[in-house]
């Protein structure tokens, strides 16, 4: 199975090996005093393992030799102090290792979540919100196993590995190249099991973001689904994804079920070897007894802390695949300001633009644009028209194919996001109540803001309901407190931008989940709180059109007409249409 090296159209890119590595380093920099102190720790506490087997073997020695029951005893003391103090040195050193490991985790979190954050719009929602959900929870729970449990067991093991080898090869070079040489099974194994396993955990990973993405869009549109009748179309998708799952899950399987009987057999062998060998060496004296004893015993220590690397391996190799996705958000550069100079002013220009969405024809064809600032704007016209594209484009969202879009006299591409919120907001159908209080959700637009703004703002988009809650702005939302519906998760939102106070707002159908009559009410309201900032309406409620200074009218991608509602209505075209059909007449 192999993974293509860039991502399909529209996905999020993962990072290659050569990322990966140097972004591990990194974060191993970052703690490498704590690095350090885990593995001193960990060398100490294997260190301390080996006196074990050397003692046995000593005893055996010495006995056969004649000695007394008080040197045995002194040395059977010498073989509980060394398993002691393995057990105290190897319970600092996971204690070492788990704090190190809580601490990168967290860096990487919220390494993740400040490169999600700083994402372009249109990125997501081209790659779809289940492939960065399941990055920013399943991959990084991922990571986080393997930084918790999986990095200090295997930073002890490894360790141990070294030590108990240098010490067989010290007690007899001949019987310890003997083990050495058997072990070679679990070297081919596991390279064979490495040149495979990357690609399949990335598959898997794969397929698990499409799955997450074909549930989540299916839940989401669940009421559009059941309308239009697409339950078996969807079941279908979900199948196929599910599939895709089970198909990539069971070649990892695969992989693993040759990896671990091959390692299990490997500890047998190098055992087993050593006896029969170190017998007949014993029988020419070329080695003792009490050698023989002492590397059963160092290859038979060797099969636990060899056990935990290998069976720690996988979630090693899932991680590996996990942390290139993670790592993989940062390989997509938020857009860099131009050196555009700053905006002279708030006018708002649309020259020639034209547009299409990946893949695609164009949308737009040619749209000419002036808003000036202040004005009252009212985009309308049917479903398809262009309107939104048009309002993705005024905001910055997306960047024209050809022509272009400046606010006072910049392109808007070429202005940094904060830069450019300070001048245009776009507020969509789409409203996000976040974890947290009324006032934390507010805040977002306005951190220094007071309960007294907070209040004036609410009152503004006529939002009564927050006094009637039982802590009113303290009061926790969502779940496990208060869930505001569709209509005052919308209040909220337009709370949020009258806090924000840019020159120029953008509202594309931002009211339509509230009732035509408190709609209209809030727009008003709106209005006078916004007076003197640019106001662009993207509506199908013609009264929108009705209170705007001018109407533009689209049609197939392109401004068919422009003007005030009286001078349209008089030219009795497309809009007068409308207007027309709007009443009823």
């Amino acid at each position: 199975m192999t993974v293509p090296s860039e991502p399909a159209p529209g996905r999020l890119p993962i990072a290659g090996p050569a990322e990966t590595r140097r972004a591990a380093v990194r974060l191993v920099r970052r703690d490498g005093r704590a690095v350090a102190v885990m593995l001193l720790l960990n060398g100490l506490a294997a260190a301390a393992g080996l006196g074990a087997p050397w003692l046995l073997g000593r005893i055996v020695d010495d006995v056969r030799a004649g000695a007394g029951t008080g040197h045995v005893d002194r040395l059977a003391l010498g073989i509980l102090g060394f398993a002691l103090a393995q057990l105290l040195l190897g319970r600092f050193a996971r204690y070492a290792g788990y704090r190190f490991g809580e601490r990168t985790l967290a860096r990487i979190r919220e390494g993740f979540v400040d490169r999600a954050l700083a994402l372009p719009a249109a990125v997501v929602e081209r790659a779809g919100t289940g492939d960065l959900m399941t990055r920013g929870t399943a991959d990084v729970a991922t990571v986080g196993t393997t930084l918790r449990d999986a990095a200090p067991e295997v930073s002890v093991a490894l360790v141990q590995v070294v030590l108990i080898l240098a010490a067989m090869l010290a007690v007899d070079p001949l019987l310890g190249l003997c083990g050495v040489l058997c072990l070679s099974g679990i070297w081919f194994a596991t390279r064979w099991y490495l040149r495979r396993a990357h690609a399949g955990y990335l598959a898997e990973g794969a397929a698990n973001s499409e799955l997450a993405e074909v549930l989540g869009s299916t839940a989401a549109g669940a009421r559009t689904v059941e309308a239009l009748g697409l339950e078996e179309r969807r079941i279908a998708a979900a199948a196929e994804a599910i599939e895709r799952c089970r198909v990539t899950r069971t070649h990892t399987l695969n992989l693993r079920s040759v990896l671990f009987p091959v390692v299990e057999f490997s500890y047998v062998a190098p055992v087993a070897a050593i006896l029969l060998i170190g017998g007949a060496l014993r029988g020419t004296g070329a080695v003792s007894i009490g050698a023989v004893v002492a590397c059963a015993l160092y290859f038979w220590q060797l099969s636990e802390p060899l056990d935990k690397v290998l069976v720690w391996l996988d979630q090693l190799q899932r991680s590996n695949a996990s942390f290139a996705r993670v790592e993989g958000v940062g390989r997509i550069d938020a857009p860099e300001a131009a050196d555009g100079g700053r905006p002279v002013d708030d006018r708002i220009d649309v020259v020639d633009v034209r547009y299409a969405y990946q893949g695609e024809r164009d949308v737009l064809h040619g749209v000419d644009l002036t808003v000036r600032p202040g004005e009252r704007l009212a985009v309308v016209g049917p479903s398809g028209a262009g309107k939104s594209t048009l309002g993705r484009l005024l905001a910055g969202v997306e960047a024209p194919r050809t022509g272009r879009v400046t606010v006072g006299r910049v392109p808007v591409t070429g202005l940094a996001p904060a830069q450019l919120r300070r001048h245009v907001v776009l507020v969509s159908q789409e409203h996000h109540v976040f974890l947290g209080t009324v006032r934390d959700n507010l805040r977002i637009a306005a951190p220094a803001a007071t309960d007294q703004e907070l209040h004036t703002v609410l009152a503004a988009v006529d939002v009564d309901w927050v006094d009637e809650l039982p802590d009113g702005l303290d009061t926790e939302l969502g779940a496990g407190g208060y869930r505001p519906d569709a209509q005052q998760a919308q209040q909220l939102a337009l709370a949020r931008v009258v806090l924000a106070d840019p020159h120029t707002v953008i509202l594309d159908e931002a009211t339509s989940l509230l009732d035509p009559a408190t709609a209209r009410h809030t727009e008003r309201s709106l209005a006078a709180v916004l007076k003197g900032r640019t106001v662009i309406a993207i509506a199908h409620r013609l009264h929108t059109a009705h209170d705007a200074d001018r109407v533009a009218v689209m049609d197939g991608g392109r401004v068919t007409e422009l003007g005030s509602h009286e001078e349209l209505l008089a030219a009795d075209g497309g809009y007068a249409a409308l207007w027309r059909s709007w009443h009823g007449s």
